[in-house]
C-alpha cells in the first residue's frame, strides 16, 4: 500500500494547505487560472485525499507522473488518483479546466452508478477524439454551474459529474479483474467509502464497517491511512463533519434537529464534536458562513 513520499509536497489544491473541501464536493477551475500564476508549472506534489481530471481543450500539457513524462497535445483528459506524483508544464496558450474532488463524491457517483469507479484507480490519459466538442461543452457547463448559484445548482454539478465518468469510464476497457494489490486495495477503498456514505449517520464503529468487508479493522485502518491519509474513523468523521456543515449553511435546522439528523444523541455531544473537529461551534460556523 502506497503512502505519501517524503519529500514530496502534500497540498489540498496545489500551492494551498487549508482544508478542503468545505461545503461543495468539487472544485472546478481553469487550467491558466493557477497554472499562471506558478509561471505554467506545476512542480511535482501530492493530494493525500484527492482526486484530480485534468481536461486539456487545447494547447499543449507536458505531464509529468510517477517520474515518466509525457505530452498531450490534443484535446483530452489525464485521471490522477489521490497520492500520485504528478506535475505539469503547460504552453501559454493553454485551454482547458481542472476538476477535483474527494472522497465523498467519489462513493456518492459509486452509489449512484452502482459499481466502482475503477477508472480513477489509476493515472491515466483519455483522448477525446470525436467527443471533444460533446465534452467542451459539458465541462464548460460544469464550470459555469459551479461558479455560479442557480436553482438546484448542486443536482446539475452532480448530474454534469456524473455524465463525465460515464463518458471516462466507458474509454476504459471494462471487465478486468484487479491487475494487482494497488488495485485491489483502491476497490477495497472504494467499498469502504460506498458503506460510509449510505451508513454515516447510524455511528457503526470501524470493527462494523471491517466486519461487513470480511477485512480485519486494523487492515481497514491501514489501507485508509495509506490511500486517503486520515483513518478509517477519520473518515467517518469528515463526512459528519461535512454534512453539519451543508446543513448550517443551506438549512434553518435548530442544532438539536440538526443533532438529531445526523444520529447523535445529544445535542451538546454533537456540539463538542463539531468543534473538535473544525475549531468552531456549530452557531459560530453558520454566522460566520452567513453573517447578519
Amino acid at each position: 500500500m502506497r503512502s505519501s513520499l517524503p519529500g514530496v509536497p502534500l497540498f489540498q489544491l496545489y500551492g494551498e494547505n487549508q482544508h478542503w473541501p468545505g461545503t461543495d464536493l468539487l472544485h472546478c477551475e481553469s487550467i491558466p487560472a493557477r497554472s499562471r500564476l506558478h509561471h505554467w508549472e506545476i512542480k511535482p506534489h501530492q493530494h493525500a485525499e484527492l482526486f484530480q481530471l485534468l481536461y486539456v481543450q487545447r494547447g499543449k500539457a507536458e505531464v509529468e507522473i510517477e517520474g515518466v513524462r509525457s505530452s498531450i497535445l490534443e484535446a483530452a483528459i489525464q485521471v490522477v488518483p489521490p497520492l500520485t506524483v504528478h506535475g505539469f508544464r503547460f504552453s501559454a496558450d493553454i485551454q482547458g479546466h481542472v476538476l477535483t474532488f474527494g472522497t465523498a463524491l467519489v462513493a456518492d457517483l459509486e452509489q449512484r452508478l452502482g459499481a466502482p469507479l475503477g477508472v480513477l484507480a489509476k493515472a491515466a490519459c483519455y483522448p477525446l477524439g470525436k467527443d471533444r466538442i460533446q465534452l467542451r461543452g459539458l465541462i464548460e457547463t460544469l464550470q459555469q454551474e459551479y461558479q455560479g448559484n442557480a436553482p438546484a445548482r448542486a443536482a446539475m454539478l452532480e448530474a454534469l459529474v456524473t455524465a463525465l465518468m460515464v463518458w471516462i469510464s466507458r474509454r476504459q476497457q471494462l471487465g478486468q479483474a484487479p491487475r494487482n494489490r494497488d488495485e485491489r486495495d483502491r476497490q477495497l477503498l472504494g467499498q469502504y467509502l460506498r458503506l460510509v456514505e449510505a451508513h454515516y449517520r447510524e455511528h457503526l464503529s470501524v470493527e462494523d464497517f471491517a466486519a461487513r468487508l470480511n477485512i480485519p479493522s486494523l487492515q481497514l485502518n491501514q489501507l485508509c491511512r495509506a490511500l486517503s491519509g486520515q483513518t478509517a474513523l477519520q473518515v467517518i468523521h469528515q463526512r459528519l463533519l461535512l454534512e453539519a456543515r451543508r446543513n448550517l449553511i443551506y438549512t434553518r435546522m435548530s442544532i438539536g434537529q440538526l443533532s438529531d439528523s445526523l444520529g447523535f444523541s445529544d445535542p451538546t455531544y454533537f456540539a463538542r464534536f463539531f468543534k473538535r473537529l473544525s475549531g468552531q461551534t456549530p452557531n459560530g460556523y453558520r454566522h460566520a458562513v452567513q453573517p447578519d
